[in-house]
């Protein structure tokens, strides 16, 4: 245990010292404009208007480098790539995120150049790809966009209600290419093997060669090879009742792609598959076997198998999303069945299209059957009341599974007992020093996720905080507010007159002591504020207050400032308080709701703020002008889940990528706190 630590820990400074120095990391950090050259390592993602690629930098200028870089581009001709496609572009470097095993962001300009083409082999699977999307084109919408998932892990159709019923009903793993799919390729060819005649070492081979050419066409990013090393090792080690040397094999397994990839250690999805993988070894055998004395045999493992993975992989789920699903095991259960024949029947028709698409079309129809089933099943259990229960998050939520292990501990039970204690222990010393609590210890400010509006605190000392809108609803930002431990608000700030930044002040007077109120020019009195004697102010730029390290200015408005606006809402939105909040070596500019008419007056004005809080909630209407004028590092975007108003716009997500902000969301990730860490800015999510 000590020599793997020793080992991976070495790995992982080798790799962050690569990517944190040398002349790469120098010119990120200048934000340097350069024309570069690409090899890319992944298929492009895609939100929106946005593309976003994994890819290697090779050349900048005439500098030769071999960095790990993230693309952020725009245009069709970015969608096309294939990994290993050589590209030149021109673009500008930025700071990755921290933590990440990157070397620096890249903002393209315009459309890559296509210096070569990708590999004979990468070509040929992209082909496969793009043939069973195509194949696909004769089901149902729905079916349409799971079946390249199920089979390939190509989810570029998949629609988002899909997607819900699928995570609401524990089967989001079927969308990604996991050690199931791998199974079931590699069963069918052992099956055909032993039919032929082969001998056990020919039928290894073509097994392993299958899984291979599999993962292949699938992308051999690292979950896929998670996937194919744990499916593999699981695969084999149920089949030969050999659990004891599969343990080990995973253990082997887990510590080569640590040391191949030591990023993996900071995703939920490599340990849901260790987890997982773990189960499926120790559990799943032992309960197939006591169930066959009452069952079938094929219905024993048909049981043990998703039980098995889910038992081992809920302490990691209660520490992700503070949830339990009760809908996942049955689900998984009627699903089950329909998963292998989809799959088959799935990859026949992928290796087909690129010889006759209309053959492909009709073996793709048969897989539509199987892939319709999993939609119902996920779709009916999506809707069961209390599909999902809450349970306390993180490693609170965590060690309260415990005596749930202790009560199974009992005859039969015991080994439940033992694999959720092993995956308390585990996610309580492995993942807990990495999951930290809320709030983040030393936290300046923090965007609360108050639905489609706006509400922010400052820091302002122990138990103080200032707050700059309140949200839609009074219990969001109370709930807020508690969370963040403020019991008094020297200052609140009601940047205009809009439901969704006032509508929650009776949250904020809630037990709360209050100092004093700034409200817009164009305000309008509440009777709640004079009933407690608060006081209103109105107050002119360059309004100053200091609360500890805080200092907070007043930008705008005047209060003379003329109305300007495309309507009676634009012009309340333009006469915004826009406040410049300063702490020792960062700053945030909050800009309320301004829009383009506003925001262009201020343009020659406006104060540098490494953050900006993005204003009206991302919509369409901003100056570009306004936006680069800022030249923040980060962009905090508050909007509510999918609102009616298409917050945030395309458009305002894609120049702020051009600008090299990075961007964090409410309505993805929750509530989020800015903190500094050895002079370093970042923001930590609660989650959703």
């Amino acid at each position: 245990m000590a020599i793997a630590g020793c080992a991976v820990s070495i790995v992982v400074a080798l790799k962050v010292h690569a990517v944190t120095s040398g002349p790469l990391a120098e010119l990120a950090k200048k934000n340097a404009t350069v024309s570069a050259e690409l090899v890319i390592a992944a298929d492009p993602r895609t939100k929106g208007d946005l593309v976003f690629v994994e890819a290697r930098l090779i050349a900048v200028d005439r500098l030769k480098l071999d960095a790990p870089v993230l693309v952020f581009a725009r245009g069709d001709t970015w969608r096309t790539l294939l990994p290993s496609h050589h590209v030149k572009v021109s673009g500008r470097l930025g700071v990755a995120e921290p933590g990440e095993l990157l070397a620096a962001v890249f903002m393209a300009r315009g459309d890559p150049i296509v210096l070569a083409a990708p590999s004979t082999p990468h070509g040929l699977a992209g082909a496969i790809r793009a043939g069973l999307r195509e194949a696909s084109s004769v089901l149902a919408p729905a079916e349409r966009g799971l079946l390249p998932g199920l089979v390939v892990g190509d989810t570029t159709d998949l629609s988002e209600d899909v997607k819900a019923d699928f995570k609401t009903a524990g089967l989001s793993h079927l969308t990604a290419v996991s050690g199931a799919n791998l199974a079931i390729i590699g069963g069918a060819v052992l099956l055909i093997a032993r039919a032929v005649g082969f001998t056990l070492v020919w039928r290894a081979v073509l097994v392993v060669v299958a899984m291979v050419a599999f993962a292949f066409v699938a992308r051999f990013s690292p979950s896929v090879l998670r996937a194919l090393v744990m499916g593999t090792v699981a695969a084999l080690a149920l089949g030969a009742g050999r659990q004891k040397d599969g343990v080990s094999a995973l253990s082997v397994a887990a510590l080569l792609l640590l040391l191949f990839n030591p990023g993996l250690a900071r995703e939920y999805g490599f340990a849901l598959s260790v987890a997982a993988t773990a189960g499926i070894i120790l559990l799943a055998p032992y309960w197939r076997d006591r169930m066959a004395t009452r069952m079938p045999l094929w219905c024993a493992e048909a049981i043990a198998v998703p039980a098995a993975a889910q038992v081992a992989v809920t302490p990691i789920l209660v520490l992700m999303s503070g949830e339990i699903g009760l809908v996942a095991i049955p689900a998984n259960l009627l699903a089950g069945p329909a998963v292998a024949p989809a799959t088959i029947v799935g990859f026949v028709a992928a290796i087909t299209a690129p010889i006759s698409m209309d053959l492909a079309q009709l073996v793709t129809r048969p897989a539509g059957l199987a892939v319709g089933w999993i939609i119902l099943v996920a779709d009916r259990a999506a809707d069961v009341p209390a599909a999902t229960i809450g349970w306390p998050g993180g490693l609170l939520g965590v060690a309260l599974l415990v005596p749930t292990g202790i009560a199974l501990w009992h005859r039969g039970a015991r080994r439940v007992g033992l694999a959720v204690a092993g995956g308390v222990l585990v996610a309580t010393l492995v993942a807990g020093p990495v999951v930290s609590g809320w709030p983040p210890s030393g936290w300046l400010m923090v965007m609360c996720d108050v639905g489609q509006g706006d509400a922010i605190v400052l820091s302002a000392g122990d138990g103080k905080g200032v707050v700059v809108d309140t949200g839609p609803e009074p219990d969001l930002v109370d709930a807020c507010l508690d969370r963040l431990n403020v019991d008094a608000v020297p200052l609140l700030v009601l940047t205009h007159p809009h439901a969704d930044h006032t509508g929650g002040l009776t949250g904020v007077l809630r037990d709360r002591r209050v100092g004093a109120v700034v409200v817009s020019p164009k305000r309008v009195v509440s009777p709640e504020l004079a009933a407690r004697r608060i006081p209103e102010w109105v107050v002119t730029p360059g309004t100053t207050w200091r609360f500890g390290d805080l200092v907070l200015t007043v930008i705008a408005p005047a209060p003379d400032a003329p109305s300007k606006g495309a309507g009676e809402g634009s012009v309340l939105n333009n006469a915004s308080v826009v406040l410049h909040a300063k702490w020792p070596g960062t700053s945030a500019l909050l800009a309320g709701d301004l829009e383009t008419e506003a925001e262009s007056a201020l343009v020659r004005t406006l104060p540098q703020a490494d953050i900006l809080k993005v204003p009206h909630h991302g919509s369409a209407r901003q100056d570009p002008a306004f936006l680069a004028a800022a030249r923040s590092r980060l962009a905090l975007i508050s909007v509510g889940v999918g609102n009616d108003y298409g917050h945030p716009a395309d458009s305002t997500l894609a120049t702020l990528t051009m600008l090299g902000t990075r961007i964090h969301r409410t309505d993805v990730q929750g509530d989020l706190a800015v903190v500094t860490r050895e002079g370093t800015l970042a923001v930590v999510a609660r989650g959703p």
